[in-house]
């Protein structure tokens, strides 16, 4: 195993990239996009657009159906409109001030109405369908069974089927064809011939059931398709959801100095500017970028670095939006707003990252182009063969009804919607959550395994992992109840893994300390039982005139080994050292030896100090570390570690992780992590842990081979059958039959899936 560090910061080459992008003169404009299904839509739609003149550029995002073009000055962003809506589907300009947070919930809010909208015509047109299928197989009266059939199936083929007609009608106009315009071929010939023998030719059997079934089942298909769409677009909104949207003014920027409100007055976060002075109340997120002006304090910045300790800032020092205050009170003098926020940048990097990763194509679908052409052709010359061999108009269009009937992409709809179910069910069972088909396209080539430190392969809270004795009159077990005692009141986590720590070894906290004064930045004072207690830094006690020379070997030794040093003085002289960290998960080395087990090369890559990550690189056995990465960073580490070996994971828990997850090929979401990072994931361990990251995989590579396996025989299946249609020895009726048999021969398959964990899939 070789371990290395690469440097932190983006290469030469990146940087380049950048600044040549930035000296652009262009601007860039945001659309909003609607009707989109498929790839295909998002290759027309970037079509229509780059022909726009003065577009150098369009990346459309069908999770959160969103384009990015840029723009050359004096191109005017309507002519994009225009462009996108002669493509055949809607576009709009953003609303002017329209905050991140507020478009995030408009779109979740649009998402879920569609899926309660989709959710209603699957349950109507299935009740439907079986009513129409009980008629067809079971009705004593042949007469009136035909017309109910035909009112049932009505509504089925035109409510529910114009998810189909209207997309099939779209690619026609573009000259293209697409698995849309199969299955409404396939439902409009059934249902239009039945028709024509309902009135015409009283006779001749029908196939409403076929049409509506047809219509059913691919309509449910769709449906998961959109909601694993949804869960891309969800990373958005999570983060979006972050940033506050109140801010307490206490000056606007340019108002003289010493000139404040008697008291802070709540405005919309929107309309914050660089210069305002706000108030930061403990507890609450900072509303926009600045820098602490007077007194500082702790604040959370795990959004931004994953690192579980809060960060001390003083007068100047620069905050970030979202970030969590602690226990003190901050003012805070804005420095950047809205778009040019590190959280906006945030929401950039996920958008960008989802909108690079090409999703890839269902098998299905990539074959569509050259399948329903074929297809069509085929049932034409039954048709036009049958004719010229001397039958009549009525006979030569049965068997080509059988060919379209029995070609119908049934059982290669369902072929990876099935698998995906029973997965789905089977994962959560285990605590897996498989986002869906693309991610499992990706997971079978997987190369390399990025992982977070903190929260991922650590516990992500800090402990009380050293005690060292520093004065042999003082009972150790003493001085730690008088530490403990005065942390009591604090929620500092330094404080709390002091008062854990003392509970962990029997040790009972006193009622309460008196005097108690918490010193930003270094530590805490107070009183138990007469005596005079300091906890805190090294530093700190120093200059409080505490002798702390003999501490410091043992602290450098600390130190080392990646742990915050905190002493405990008892009376004006050092009692006891505490080594604080942040803990292994107790699977952390297993976790990361079957990844490796499975040919995986393991990278660590953290945003925490170089000693802290070589520490937990060397436990787990990883075979490279990366230190200090900022979020930008840790994206740029997934594009390079792709770049050199192959398909790339990334596993992460936190608001920094979720631009890397989604630039992964594959992203994993520890479950107990924020849920930007699970939004942004294709894989989500819901019991957390790295050691259930073999167990995804192994769960993704069998769910993958039975879509293989399914779309395999839904293939197989058309090309044995299609031709015995042509030649009007399978009659529509057992095409339909042998549609639905294929289909039940996929789903079954994809039921071995139930077995995964307990016997080989």
């Amino acid at each position: 195993m070789s371990t290395t560090q690469a440097p932190a910061r983006p290469d030469a080459q990146a940087a380049e990239e950048r600044r040549a992008r930035d000296e652009t003169p262009e601007r860039r404009v945001d659309l909003d996009i609607t009707g989109m299904t498929c790839a295909s839509c998002i290759r027309r739609v970037e079509r229509a657009l780059t022909r726009v003149p003065g577009v150098s550029a369009a990346t459309v995002n069908l999770a959160t159906e969103r384009a990015d073009v840029a723009l050359a000055p004096g191109t005017s962003p309507e002519a994009l409109v225009d462009a996108v809506r002669g493509a055949g589907y809607e576009a709009s300009l953003p609303r002017p001030r329209r905050g991140a947070a507020e478009a995030a919930t408009e779109r979740a809010a649009a998402r879920s109405r569609e899926l309660r909208r989709r959710e209603l015509q699957i349950a109507i047109s299935a009740v439907l369908s079986a009513a129409v299928l009980a008629l067809a197989y079971g009705a004593p009266d042949p007469r009136w069974s035909r017309l109910a059939q035909l009112a049932l199936a009505l509504p089925v083929y035109v409510w529910t089927g114009s998810l189909f007609h209207r997309s099939a009608v779209r690619a026609a106009r573009h000259g293209s064809t697409t698995m849309d315009t199969l299955v409404s071929l396939g439902s409009t010939v059934a249902f239009a011939y039945s028709v024509l023998a309902v009135a015409l030719l009283p006779d001749r059997m029908t196939f409403f059931d076929v049409s509506s079934l047809i219509i059913t089942l691919i309509a449910v298909g769709k449906y998961l398709e959109l909601r694993a769409r949804g869960r891309a677009g969800a990373a958005i909104e999570q983060l979006a959801g972050l940033q506050p949207r109140t801010a307490h003014l206490l000056r606007r920027a340019g108002a003289p100095e010493g000139v404040e409100a008697a008291e802070a007055v709540d405005l919309d976060v929107e309309e914050l500017r660089p210069g305002d002075l706000v108030l930061v109340r403990p507890g609450e997120r900072v509303p926009a970028d600045g820098a602490v002006d007077g007194e500082g304090g702790a604040v959370d910045e795990s959004m931004v670095t994953g690192e579980s300790l809060p960060v001390e800032k003083r007068g100047g020092d620069e905050v970030i939006g979202a970030t969590v205050n602690g226990a003190s009170a901050l003012r805070v003098r804005v420095t950047r707003t809205g778009e040019s926020t590190v959280l906006a940048s945030i929401m950039r990097l996920v958008e960008r990252a989802q909108a690079e990763k090409a999703p890839a194509q269902r098998l299905a679908d990539r074959v569509s182009a050259v399948f329903v052409p074929v297809i069509l052709v085929l049932a034409a010359l039954t048709y036009a063969g049958w004719l010229l061999t001397g039958h009549d108009a009525v006979t030569s269009l049965i068997p080509a009804v059988a060919v379209l009937v029995i070609a119908c992409p049934c059982a290669l709809g369902l072929a990876t919607p099935a698998a995906i179910m029973v997965a789905s069910g089977r994962g959560a069972e285990l605590g897996l959550l498989v986002s869906g088909g693309e991610a499992l396209e990706r997971v079978h080539a997987l190369r390399a395994v990025v992982l977070d430190k903190t929260g991922t392969l650590t516990t992500g809270r800090p402990a009380v992992v050293d005690v060292v004795s520093l004065d042999g009159a003082v009972d150790p077990d003493a001085a730690l109840r008088l530490a403990a005692t005065v942390e009591a009141a604090s929620e500092h986590p330094l404080a709390r893994a002091v008062v854990e720590a003392a509970s962990s070894r029997g040790v009972t906290v006193a009622a309460a300390a008196a005097q108690v004064t918490a010193h930003p930045g270094g530590g805490v004072t107070g009183t138990v039982d007469g005596h005079t207690v300091l906890v805190g830094s090294p530093r700190w006690l120093g200059e409080q005139g505490v002798d702390v020379d003999a501490a410091q070997a043992e602290v450098a030794r600390l130190a080392a080994q990646a742990q915050t040093a905190v002493i405990v003085a008892v009376d004006g002289c050092t009692a006891l050292l505490l080594g604080i960290a942040d803990p292994l998960r107790p699977d952390a080395r297993d976790g990361v030896d079957s990844l490796r087990a499975l040919g995986l090369r393991v990278v660590l890559a953290s945003g925490d100090r170089n000693e802290a990550v070589a520490a937990v690189a060397a436990q787990v056995g990883a075979d490279e570390w990366h230190a200090q990465l900022l979020p930008a960073e840790k994206v740029e580490l997934v594009h390079r570690v792709h770049r050199e070996r192959g398909e790339v994971a990334m596993v992460g828990d936190g608001v920094n992780d979720a631009p890397a997850l989604a630039a992964a090929d594959v992203g994993v979401a520890i479950g107990s992590g924020s849920g930007a990072a699970m939004a942004a994931a294709d894989i989500t361990l819901v019991h957390g842990g790295v050691g259930s990251v073999a167990r995804a995989i192994a769960l993704s590579r069998a769910t993958l081979r039975i879509i293989r396996q399914n779309l395999a025989w839904a293939f197989g299946y058309n090309l044995l059958l299609v031709p015995l249609a042509m030649l009007d020895i399978i009659p529509p009726a057992l095409a339909a039959l042998a549609m639905a048999l294929s289909s039940v021969t996929v789903v079954f398959n994809a039921l071995r899936l139930r077995r995964f964990g307990r016997a080989a899939a």
